[in-house]
């Protein structure tokens, strides 16, 4: 078989050039520490690098979404700190307030330093992060939640908030709406309330109550009268009216008694008078800055009589009570979601790890193996140049003399 030259030619340009580009694709994975420079290198692993870097980005998200909501939900700890350290100086105060030796001067001192409390507890719950946005407002990160007026504090905020994506399979919330911390907590004990009648004139006084049985106690809308016909005898009805038990107060006169019925215990202190009456309704909800404020027209009253003021300021401790117990358990709320936070970072940075590993298998250079691949490559090319220039000089002119 017959080559010509022309083929010799096309053929060895042909190798050389492959060569050549070979040996330029070994220096690029070497000065670049890439192996897989583009799919056509190994569309497979390409495949594989591509999916591992969506994951890896994902996962980098998902910690940058947890030290947003991390740091926010840090902030509103303290916050939450700050608001029950407040609410125990408020009901120190209360407690002292709850003196009948103090005379009018000395309850409206006590009402003046309870309204600056709620001052502060209004400014608590109107807190900012760094970037201006409100803890507590929900998705309306940008609307102050709280407004006061007087004594009298309204919610603006929204009633939902913002849930953050924390990893593939859990988002979590990334704060607490201001109503659900501070606006819509269980009155009087959390099951029911209790009050005297504005007409009572006797110096008995009823505290906040305990529920002794669940199973008699009626739920819903039931409330409750007891009367006093005597300063020892009372009856008891319900809201329509109806007689449900009657009664004689045991103890010394002027001494705390216990009234019980449906399964509910109630302390009586002091006397009553023929006449006087208290209620017992089902609990409903207040806001912390009612509760507050409610004390503070106790104590600023001249009005009330010494058992209505002792009746009033016994509802607003218990309510106080309730109030630190709800914030409490929203506190441990976001301890649990900060754990969260953290275990998760613990999680996705292990992962990350594991993703960049991958992905510098699949795709760096092993310098070694390029290294030795280089200079088989130099010396093939040399080979095949010299070869080319060899055979370049074959001519019969050459042996023709």
């Amino acid at each position: 078989m017959t080559i010509s030259t022309l083929s010799f030619q096309m053929s060895a340009v042909s190798q050389m050039d492959a060569l050549s580009q070979a040996l330029s694709k070994t220096q690029t994975e070497l000065s670049t520490g890439l192996a897989l420079q583009n799919a056509a290198d190994n569309p497979v692993a390409m495949a594989q690098v591509n999916e591992l870097n969506v994951q890896l980005s994902a996962s980098q998200q998902y910690v940058t979404n947890g030290n947003l909501a991390g740091t926010n939900l840090k902030l509103e700890a303290q916050a939450l700190t700050d608001a029950t350290n407040l609410l125990q100086s408020a009901r120190d105060v209360a407690l002292q307030a709850n003196n009948s030796s103090l005379n009018a001067s000395d309850r409206q001192a006590l009402a003046t330093q309870l309204e600056q409390q709620l001052q502060q507890l209004v400014a608590i719950a109107n807190r900012q992060d760094s970037a201006g946005n409100y803890l507590f407002s929900g998705y309306a990160a940008g609307t102050q939640p709280f407004a006061q007026s007087g004594n009298s504090v309204s919610y603006s905020g929204a009633n939902e908030v913002s849930q953050v994506q924390i990893s593939a399979e859990q988002r979590i919330s990334a704060g607490d709406t201001g109503s659900s911390v501070f606006m819509n907590i269980p009155a009087g004990n959390g099951t029911f309330t209790t009050s005297a009648a504005g007409s009572n004139t006797g110096g008995a006084s009823i505290g906040a109550g305990t529920v002794t049985d669940p199973s008699q106690w009626a739920p819903g809308t039931a409330s409750y009268t007891i009367t006093f016909s005597s300063s020892t005898q009372y009856q008891i009805t319900d809201s329509s009216g109806a007689p449900v038990t009657s009664g004689t107060l045991s103890g010394t006169p002027g001494a705390p008694n216990t009234i019980s019925f449906k399964g509910i215990q109630l302390d009586l202190s002091g006397t009553p008078n023929a006449g006087d009456s208290f209620t017992v309704a089902p609990a409903g909800t207040a806001s912390v800055f009612s509760t507050v404020s409610g004390l503070i027209s106790t104590l600023s009253s001249t009005t009330l009589n010494a058992a209505q003021i002792a009746t009033q300021i016994n509802q607003g401790l218990e309510q106080i009570d309730g109030a630190m117990n709800h914030i409490d358990n929203t506190q441990a709320s976001v301890g649990a979601r900060v754990n969260a936070v953290t275990a998760s970072q613990t999680t996705a940075q292990s992962e990350q790890t594991a993703y960049q590993a991958q992905v510098a298998q699949l795709s760096n250079t092993d310098y070694a193996q390029a290294t030795t691949q280089l200079s088989t490559e130099e010396l093939a090319l040399q080979a095949a140049q010299e070869s080319y220039a060899s055979m370049e000089k074959l001519s019969l002119f050459n042996y023709v003399s």
